[in-house]
């Protein structure tokens, strides 16, 4: 034992003696100054993010501390952003000014219906672009991208006399139906989201799976869908957030004040009450709440899903 390890000793030292290179046996070493400048470039981008955040949060922090003012307050000179005192009526009286109640329950309706058809159909095509093979695959999708580019303008009027002639205006239909093609053309996004996300997950288990007998449809079902939550997550809060905030749709196809959706609602209490700042301030902050809650929620599938779409794996 003593024998062998003498040997290796002065195989070292020859080598060593002979110019040899030998693997060092400690950890390396930063130079100081590359590190203290790796310490500043973090310092820096910290304190740019922090005031870039600020400057994004300075509207939201304004509809919070007008919600709470009286409309003196709210457009006093120099501007104060402490209320005196908290006028937290205006969340009561404007709740109950209109029917939010009613107009949420449209909305959510919407919601169900776009959401579900929209991931459903979307990730049927985005499965069919990147795991089966088929001739002009990528000649359709690309073709599909293109229709990115046409501006939801040109196909407003058709569109509307489309739902028209069918008779379909002052219905939710119009508003949920183009969901269910693929999301129509807000869809061609999502399919492309989902299309690069599809293409990380490896071909192999496609291959078992059809070896042991499993056919197309299952193997969406059983293996891409279970490992795609990530980009579901983000197809699901784009979605959310798009229908929440549409204004024109339920506007163009939605004449009767029941069937207002939360946004058409908030519009239409702007109009009836102009001079109650405090009001409108208080109601679109509850609406807003909801978007800022479900990104809170699920930002980590949110950010998960951006980081890891269009990764080979």
């Amino acid at each position: 034992m003593n024998s062998t390890v003498t040997t290796t000793v002065d195989e070292r030292s020859d080598t060593q003696r002979r110019g040899g290179r030998v693997a060092p046996t400690g950890g390396l070493r930063r130079r100081p100054g590359r590190r203290g400048a790796g310490l500043v470039g973090r310092g820096a981008l910290a304190l740019v993010l922090t005031l870039g955040a600020a400057v994004m949060l300075v509207p939201f922090v304004w509809l919070v501390r007008s919600a709470l003012m009286t409309d003196n307050q709210i457009f006093v000179a120099p501007p104060e952003w402490w209320p005196k005192p908290f006028a937290w009526n205006n969340f009561t009286e404007s709740l109950t000014a209109q029917p939010f109640g009613l107009y949420l329950l449209n909305t959510m309706i919407i919601e169900f219906f776009v959401v579900s058809g929209t991931v459903l159909t979307c990730a049927i095509s985005a499965f069919s672009f990147a795991r089966l093979r088929w001739r002009g695959r990528n000649v359709v999708f690309a073709l599909l991208l293109t229709s990115v580019m046409l501006p939801y303008a040109v196909t407003l009027i058709p569109t509307f006399v489309m739902w028209s002639e069918m008779e379909a205006l002052n219905t939710f239909l119009p508003l949920t139906v183009p969901a269910w093609f693929a999301g129509a053309g807000g869809g061609v996004f999502n399919i492309f989201l989902m299309r690069q996300f599809f293409l990380t997950i490896p071909f192999e288990l496609d291959e078992a799976a059809y070896i042991d007998g499993a056919t197309p449809w299952r193997v969406f079902w059983m293996i891409i869908m279970p490992l795609s939550k990530p980009v579901l997550v983000v197809v699901v809060i784009f979605t959310f957030i798009g229908v929440w905030n549409d204004f024109l749709g339920p506007l163009l196809y939605l004449g009767d004040q029941d069937k207002f959706t939360l946004a058409l609602g908030l519009a239409s209490f702007q109009s009836n009450y102009t001079a109650q700042w405090g009001y409108l301030m208080a109601a679109s902050t509850v609406v807003i709440l909801p978007i800022i809650l479900l990104f809170f929620l699920l930002q980590r599938y949110f950010v998960e899903g951006v980081t890891l779409t269009g990764i080979k794996s």
